[in-house]
């Protein structure tokens, strides 16, 4: 059955109730026509619940605008939704990716995240580049898709509306990284489920790193807004030490707007339920809206969350990782760098749910707390204890 407008349907009461599916909900595909964003291809997802997102074909498929019932969740920045062909991933030292983020989901590798790194590159046995260098974050979330199909399939009385496409990393003499992505919705749900495979398509060993940088923006965030998460050990804040306190915003509940808010990260290890799974949110209690993210512990060991409250960027970042927030160089001289030979592959599997009122609050709260209690303290001190994380593909 499909819920939809407080009745439960079959495919033949949907039929009866008008021409087409696309009255109540679809995805259908356009192209934006101006500024920066100017021939950017996007398929737009409505469930018919409240839930609307657009998946940006043109920009690794990334998930860009998310709203319920109006009211945003996904986080817009001044940059836009960039056309890649106006993306320098070598400018300004490495720090060029930040004119590209923006939107709900932004994704980081395929080959490299966190900060920049200048790595030994003879594994790809080429004299004149001795050493790989990456900016920020990596390259995938800037390459275009392609795209290979999208639509709604029906299994009986359900119907999940779909797109999948394929964003390939490649260069000569280096990584030639696959990311196979599919995401679905169920009409009448109210639940994003986000499926990737990397995959090495080449043949010369090449390393993996993954991150997804999940923005979530006002009015979910806002003063008073808090962050759930079933929090084992606060490993570490990149604020540390003498300036932990000085801005005088802890991990646990969020703050209006500032002016010259410096941002702010954390590293926690989280607990994971008998199933593997990993729930995190942020929820809006004034106004029963919350958004939580459920990965996988085996496929994200490490989760940061991410604070830029500065005014006219404010938002929150929930942030699943393969690797520590130390980046390639600590991930390297742990040996839990992944490596992948031509055919290997590594899976991930991620549910992006709206808590649509109190009662939903409620449940994903008691969900996490179940699993751990996070610190009442504002400012736990960080343990620095990073634990080991496995590097076999799966």
């Amino acid at each position: 059955m499909t819920t939809l407008f407080g009745r439960d349907m079959t495919r033949r009461d949907l039929a009866m109730h008008a021409g087409a599916l696309s009255q109540f909900a679809g995805v259908r595909l356009m192209t934006l026509g101006d500024g920066v964003e100017r021939g950017v291809r996007m398929l737009e997802f409505r469930t018919g619940s409240g839930l609307r997102f657009t998946v940006l074909v043109d920009r690794a498929m990334d998930i860009a605008d998310c709203e319920h019932a109006g009211r945003a969740i996904g986080w817009h920045s001044p940059a836009g939704f960039r056309h890649p062909g106006l993306h320098e991933y070598e400018g300004e030292g490495g720090l060029a990716w930040l004119r590209s983020l923006s939107g709900l989901i932004v994704t980081c590798g395929l080959d490299h995240t966190l900060f920049m790194d200048e790595a030994d590159a003879a594994h790809y046995v080429y004299g004149p580049r001795p050493t790989v260098s990456s900016s920020l974050h990596g390259r995938v979330g800037t390459i275009p898709a392609r795209l290979t199909g999208y639509g709604e399939t029906w299994d009986g009385d359900r119907c999940a509306l779909w797109c999948e496409g394929v964003v390939q990393q490649a260069t000569v003499f280096g990584e030639d990284l696959h990311l196979i992505r599919r995401i679905e919705a169920d009409v009448g749900g109210d639940t994003i489920r986000l499926r990737d495979r990397v995959v090495n398509h080449g043949f010369y060993r090449t390393p993996h790193m993954f991150c997804y940088h999940i923005n979530v923006g006002y009015p979910v965030l806002a003063a008073g807004s808090r962050y759930l998460a079933p929090i084992r050990d606060v490993v570490w804040a990149a604020h540390a030490g003498e300036a932990y306190c000085a801005q005088g915003q802890g991990y646990r509940t969020m703050p209006s707007p500032r002016l010259g808010f410096h941002e702010q990260v954390w590293q926690h290890e989280l607990a994971a339920d008998a199933d593997g799974r990993v729930p995190v949110a942020l929820v809006n209690d004034a106004i029963g809206l919350g958004f939580q993210v459920t990965t996988r512990k085996h496929q994200f060991p490490c989760q940061y969350e991410w604070q830029n409250f500065q005014a006219g960027q404010y938002a929150v970042g929930l942030e699943p990782s393969t690797n520590h927030v130390l980046g390639k160089p600590f991930a390297l001289e742990r040996d839990e760098l992944i490596w992948l030979e031509h055919g290997e592959e590594r899976h991930y599997d991620t549910e992006l749910t709206v808590l649509d009122g109190a009662d939903a609050i409620a449940a994903a709260e008691a969900r996490i707390a179940a699993l751990a209690i996070q610190p009442d303290a504002d400012f736990p001190e960080p343990s620095g204890t990073f634990a080991s994380i496995s590097r076999t593909a799966r």
